[in-house]
């Protein structure tokens, strides 16, 4: 019997070694397919690095990426990347120990991924480079404050910090986005001796305030004391001029009195009967029954021949 007739059954079915035979065949086309298939991609916010034998050849951007398969595509993150640096240490110029936190963000230049790929890391982190960088520049940087130029002047510490680490990282193909100083504290005793101060600062500043503030009060008591003084004056004023004005109108009227009668003395005879009639009005019609020698007697002193 022939081959053929031995690998098929009665039944006309594919016999367990054609079938074996088929499979392998199979797994043969997978393996080749997978060890020579030509694409790959590269996800947003990556470049590819293409190596061939180990030399990078070429970059490729996001998207898709078709290679032959004596090249290999390593992914490589141009994203923003974030450093936390703990606890570096500096001194001041006037030798005081000072400690800070910051997180650094930076990412890789586009163009410089082949150079960072090549010398520095093949994913992207840079986060031993920065941290490094980070101590040193701080370090630099503090020397040139005094403590308490570093407390009052933080923004400008933090732009000086910023400036530096930008320049030392920029070796390193990494642009720094920004920097943020957490922590920043000084000794134990340093910090009490600000304390201090600052407590001083704002007790003085307290008893300062108290001060204008009675000084103030003392003024406004001043001014009120001046005006009352000045409306009782002006008052005073006020009545003496009222004063004068009346009596000079009183003497005026006086005057023109005196001058009026002197003019015409018959006024003065018609006053005099005005008060020897009003007299009679009052009288009753009875004599006094005591009449003593000189004693007036109504209507017995009138003069006749007037």
């Amino acid at each position: 019997m022939s081959l053929g007739i031995e690998l098929q059954g009665d039944d006309g079915r594919m016999s367990p070694l054609k079938v074996l035979r088929w499979g392998l065949v199979a797994l043969a086309i997978v393996i080749v397919l997978v060890a020579l298939w030509p694409f790959a991609s590269v996800p947003t916010g990556h470049r590819g690095v293409v190596t061939q034998f180990g030399r990078i050849v070429g970059i490729e951007g996001e998207g898709l990426a078709v290679l032959p398969p004596w090249q290999k595509l390593s992914v490589f993150n141009v994203r923003s990347e974030q450093a936390d640096v703990e606890g570096a240490e500096g001194s001041t110029s006037d030798q005081q120990p000072v400690k800070v936190s910051l997180t650094v963000r930076y990412a890789i230049a586009p163009d410089r991924v082949a150079e960072v790929f090549e010398k520095y890391s093949r994913s992207g982190d840079l986060n031993s480079y920065v941290n490094t960088a980070t101590q040193e520049v701080f370090k630099a940087v503090t020397a040139r404050y005094t403590a308490p130029d570093l407390i009052a002047k933080r923004a400008a510490v933090s732009n000086d910090i910023g400036m530096a680490l930008r320049t030392k990282l920029v070796v390193y193909g990494a642009n720094v986005i920004n920097i943020d100083m957490r922590n920043f504290s000084f000794s134990a005793s340093y910090m009490a001796a600000i304390n201090e101060k600052v407590t001083q600062e704002q007790l003085r500043l307290g008893a300062e305030n108290k001060l204008k503030t009675v000084e103030a009060e003392q003024k406004q008591k001043v001014a009120v004391a001046e005006a009352e003084a000045n409306a009782l004056r002006a008052k005073a004023d006020g009545e003496a001029y009222a004063n004068l004005k009346v009596a000079q109108a009183q003497a005026e009227a006086m005057r023109v009195q005196n001058a009026a009668l002197r003019e015409n003395k018959d006024v003065l005879e018609l006053r005099r009967i005005e008060v020897e009639l009003k007299k009679a009005e009052r009288w009753d019609g009875k004599l006094p029954e005591h009449i003593y020698a000189g004693a007036p007697v109504p209507f017995m002193n009138v003069n006749p021949g007037k």
